[in-house]
């Protein structure tokens, strides 16, 4: 490991092994090869030929396919010093290793012919991972949900207390979050295309002079291209490159994700604070340096720092799209290869934070009770004033004294220090005519839930398990998580 140049701590500290692999030279050099076969072999099978002779042979294509994957990597390196032109060093480098090929590498391509058709490729990669990914998240939550349906928990409107839910309840509203993500994803997946081999200003015109003016043939090309490299089609139209519009959308999916993991990690946070739920801690991890008791959720924290990474890397893109000019520039090259890269690397990592930190939450049942227990009196106001008008009591006079003996009760709770005495409050006063003991019976937390048990197994029944049925092939990942 080099100790004297800058590491990126994406690579180093956060993304899988997977997903550098995707953004890697040997992925990006060894799909250009393969486009440079797709595109030679679609001229031979189309009859290119010069005075009835075929320009290219199928020797020449065995040749290309010889020597995909052997990228002579140092003829490249020492070829673009000279040049200074990525695509044509990589052209010379393929020519020396195909000498019998070297002459119709790239016939009628413009850089953008590898270079876009790569990036869409690289892209579609990525984006099938943070799919598996999201998926097990959700599959994660989902499971979290269904365990702690029925326990209830106090609400927190503008973070005060506020009408009881339950603990998966609160986890499903995590969950459709990510789902509404995986959704974005999928239309974004379904609707990329290659953008094909169009020439230097898309209009084709090298095949134009290479097919004598055969449209019919032409035609043919970029659905020919499309296939052979896995996708349905190209772009019906481009200038020289694929519409930066594309990294856009992509990137703002990058950027939904981040959101949602975002969300989900502050109220873990928050929840971490009140010891209610805990991020999975290790045996010998040091929440801090001076501080030894100390069980920070860095995790959590990580995922919301990491997350607010990749929704500002998401104007990138955006800025790029909107200031190309006309058929192509080249100021988009270096901003695209850091932000494309480094969203899928952020949100990689942020996945697989969450997939760690939701499969190990520690839920504290007696801490939340506890706290539910110490405002429950004033949640069920309404329901010991309707019981004592039940018992002959008048609801608007009632509803003043409760006002008034719940201020009471407030102000022994936060001026005191004290319980919350509230029922003792009300049972003291003869206009109820309520025991403390029935006033007690009424502090069943599950009673004021509302419907969230029977919503958390709606919701998994009719929108997580159709898409946990229709991912099941991409479950049982596990998040290996760096320092």
């Amino acid at each position: 490991m080099s100790t004297d140049r800058y590491t990126s701590p994406l690579s180093e500290r956060y993304a899988s092994k997977e997903m550098q692999y995707i953004f890697s030279q040997d992925m990006k050099f060894k799909t250009w090869r393969k486009l440079w076969i797709a595109l030679a072999e679609t001229e031979m099978e189309l009859g290119l030929s010069e005075n009835g002779k075929p320009v290219i042979t199928q020797e020449q294509i065995d040749e290309l396919k010889a020597h995909a994957d052997d990228i002579n990597y140092d003829v490249a390196r020492e070829r673009e010093k000279l040049v200074r032109h990525d695509v044509m060093s990589h052209v010379y480098a393929y020519g020396q290793q195909c000498p019998k090929a070297a002459g119709i590498i790239h016939l009628g391509a413009t850089s953008c012919y590898v270079g876009d058709n790569t990036d869409i490729i690289v892209m579609n990669e990525a984006l099938k991972l943070v799919h598996k990914k999201l998926v097990n998240v959700i599959n994660e939550l989902a499971k979290f949900a269904d365990k702690y349906k029925n326990l209830p928990t106090l609400a927190f409107t503008h973070f005060q207390p506020a009408q009881p839910t339950t603990v998966g309840k609160r986890a499903t509203l995590w969950t459709q979050e990510f789902i509404m993500d995986l959704e974005d994803l999928e239309y974004v997946m379904g609707s990329l295309k290659l953008l094909g081999s169009k020439g230097t200003t898309g209009t084709q015109a090298s095949f134009l002079e290479l097919f004598n003016g055969d449209q019919e043939t032409i035609d043919k090309i970029d659905p020919m291209i499309a296939a052979k490299m896995g996708f349905k089609e190209c772009y019906a139209v481009s200038g020289q490159t694929y519409s930066r519009k594309v990294d856009t959308r992509v990137a703002n999916i990058l950027a939904g994700i981040a959101a949602s993991a975002h969300k989900m990690s502050n109220d873990i946070r928050l929840l971490q604070h009140l010891k209610e739920v805990e991020e999975p801690f290790e045996k010998n991890q040091i929440g801090s340096s001076a501080m030894a008791y100390k069980r920070n959720p860095m995790r959590s924290e990580r995922i919301a720092s990491l997350s607010r990474y990749v929704m500002v890397d998401a104007l990138n893109p955006a800025i790029t799209s909107a200031t190309q000019w006309f058929e192509r520039t080249l100021d988009d090259s270096a901003n695209k290869r850091l932000s494309i890269p480094e969203g899928f690397l952020a949100i990689d990592g942020i996945l697989d934070l969450c997939l760690n930190v939701v499969d190990g939450l520690v839920v504290y049942d007696k801490v939340i009770t506890k706290h539910m227990m110490a405002e429950l009196p004033f949640m069920a106001t309404e329901n010991i004033m309707m019981d004592a008008v039940k018992n002959g009591g008048n609801r608007q006079e009632l509803h003043e004294k409760i006002r008034q003996l719940s201020m009471e009760a407030g102000k022994n709770v936060k001026v005191e220090g004290k319980d919350n005495n509230l029922l003792e409050l009300i049972a003291a006063d003869p206009s109820f005519n309520l025991t403390l003991e029935e006033l007690q019976a009424t502090m069943e937390p599950s009673k004021y839930v509302g419907r969230a048990p029977i919503q958390v197994d709606k919701f998994l029944a009719n929108v997580v398990n159709p898409i946990l049925e229709a991912n099941k092939e991409d479950l049982g990942m596990t998040a290996e998580i760096n320092v």
